[in-house]
């Protein structure tokens, strides 16, 4: 039986585990053996930059807190070596670089995670991956809406310049 001290130690862990993942979007679940520690600072240097909080957690801890957070489904996914990667400002960007990861090393696995509470597994996650980001997507709706724009200023450019040629035509004939 552990002690008093490590009791609270491990309840106060699962609490603010359990807080991360009532705060994030997205939560991805990742077996890491079979990575040495160069491969390992180098995800984690992406992963901060992308605001990304990573972290190697025991199954138990992990299970209590998304037990605590009301998120279903993933207690078949806390086997074997757990790292778990949370976002609270973007959906793609863990899963883009944790799956970019997984492509590159054979060993690491995406298990499963959830998205808004919800459990997705690997398949989910990893289509989550394939999507634009957010300032690709805000260029594209941007991009649609200056296209008619734009046409429109091309044909108002026209009118004046046939104009143009038709008088320059015209004057050329009269000479």
């Amino acid at each position: 039986m552990p002690s008093e001290k490590v009791l609270e130690r491990k309840k106060k862990q699962v609490k603010e585990l359990s807080d991360e993942f009532n705060e994030s979007l997205v939560g991805i679940l990742a077996e890491y053996k079979g990575i040495n520690v160069l491969q390992d600072t180098e995800l984690r240097k992406k992963l901060r930059e992308s605001n990304v909080n990573y972290r190697v957690l025991k199954n138990n801890i992990v299970r209590r807190a998304l037990e605590m957070s009301g998120i279903s489904g993933l207690d078949k996914f806390l086997t074997g070596t757990t790292v778990v990667a949370t976002s609270k400002s973007s959906y793609s960007d863990a899963a883009k670089i944790l799956c970019d990861f997984a492509k590159k090393n054979e060993f690491y696995k995406i298990k499963a995670g959830f998205i808004e509470k919800k459990m997705a597994d690997a398949a989910s996650i990893k289509s989550i991956a394939k999507l634009p980001s957010k300032e690709e997507l805000i260029a594209q709706v941007l991009r649609g809406f200056n296209t008619p724009i734009t046409n429109f200023v091309c044909v108002l450019n026209g009118l004046p310049r046939a104009l143009v040629i038709a008088l320059s035509e015209i004057a050329k004939q009269k000479s």
